[in-house]
Formats: structure tokens, sequence, C-alpha cells
């Protein structure tokens, strides 16, 4: 009889022991936790958060996606231009294929207006070659819409006579998915129109590309 209760009095003991090991654990645990939530939260505070211009809060991934966007739209803005108008006799074709992928019908319409007008023809005819030398792109955000404007500065060989012209187009862009090799942004140009174009003459105008 002695035996048996020295047996239960060890079983006791030792679940005592145990449940009192669990319940530090538990403690330590829970002390653990709070610590990383409290840790996590002030760094959230500190660095996740931008002040805009206005004063407001802004996620700073949220920033941090504006700034990709504005990357990817200027090198889609300059990918497009210079499909668009760097051209010869030799490349037009499947440079101009290329541009296509990056707009929408604006772009195709304004592709076959060109075309109609004989742009193309004269290309081949007098072996022009069309060669941009500067683009320049500005992009604004207004209500989630993005809005562009390009200046785009191009030569017009024509052998013994050699023109620069500056152009300035408009449009927006909307995002769309990737589509390698074709469309490696994810961006499309819309409401594309060619504003104004100059002829660069005299030297104050060719100054302002060896200034840029």
């Amino acid at each position: 009889m002695k035996t048996y209760y020295k047996n239960i009095y060890t079983v006791l003991k030792l679940n005592r022991f145990i449940v009192l090991a669990l319940i530090v654990c538990s403690l330590l645990s829970n002390i653990f936790a709070l610590w990383m939530a409290f840790s996590t939260h002030k760094k959230a505070l500190n660095n996740a958060f931008a002040i805009n211009t206005d004063g407001s809060i802004i996620p700073l991934k949220l920033v941090t996606q504006k700034e990709n966007f504005k990357v990817e739209a200027l090198a889609h803005l300059k990918l497009f231009h210079n499909y668009f108008y760097n051209i010869d006799a030799s490349n037009y074709e499947k440079n101009l294929e290329k541009a296509l992928w990056l707009g929408n019908s604006t772009v195709d319409n304004l592709y076959r207006q060109k075309k109609a007008d004989g742009v193309y023809n004269r290309l081949l005819q007098y072996s022009l070659v069309q060669k941009v030398l500067r683009i320049d792109s500005q992009i604004e955000e207004q209500n989630g819409t993005y809005s562009f404007k390009t200046v785009t500065v191009f030569e017009i060989n024509r052998g013994s006579i050699i023109d620069r012209y500056q152009l300035v187009s408009t449009g927006n862009l909307i995002i769309v998915d990737r589509n390698f090799p074709n469309n490696p942004h994810g961006l499309l140009i819309t409401d594309y129109f060619e504003k104004s174009l100059k002829k660069l003459n005299d030297e104050n105008d060719n100054r302002y590309l060896k200034n840029q």
C-alpha cells in the first residue's frame, strides 16, 4: 500500500511540473508575440507612409508603384516614338508594326492617314531616312487618368539636305496585360494626337538639341 501511494504522489508531482512548464512557455510565447507585434507596428508607422505634396498620407507601397509606373510609362513612350518616327525605307514596315502594338485605334488611324497621304511612299521613292534625335515626355495623373505630352525631335535626311523637326504629341495611357515581346510594359496609348510640328531652322532652335 505504501508503494501505491508513493507512485501516485510521484505522478501528481510530475503532472504539476509539466503544467507549470507549459504555463511558463505560454507566457513567454505571448510576451514574445506582443513584443514582435509592437515592434512591427512601430516600424510600420515610421516607414510605411509618405507625405504627399498636399500634406496627405500615402502608403509607401503605393508611392513605389507610382514611381515604377512612371519609369515604365516613360520607357513605353520612348519605345513607341522610336518605332513610329525612327524609320527608313528598309525598316519602316517592321517598326510601324511594332508601334501599333503599343497604341489603340487612334495610333492605327494616324498610321492609315499617313499612308493615304503618301508619307511612306515618299520614304521609299526618295530613299529618305527619318532619324529620331530626342524624346522628352511628361506624364500627369488626374483622378486616376494618366496623360502625357511628348516632344520628339527628329531629322529627315534627303541626301544633300538634312532638315530637323520638332513634333509635340499628346495622349493618355491605360494599363493592360503585358505581352512579351510586343508590349513589355503593359501599357496602351490612347487618344493619340500630333499636336504640332515645327521645322527647326535657326541657331536658337538647333541650340535646343545641344542643351538637352
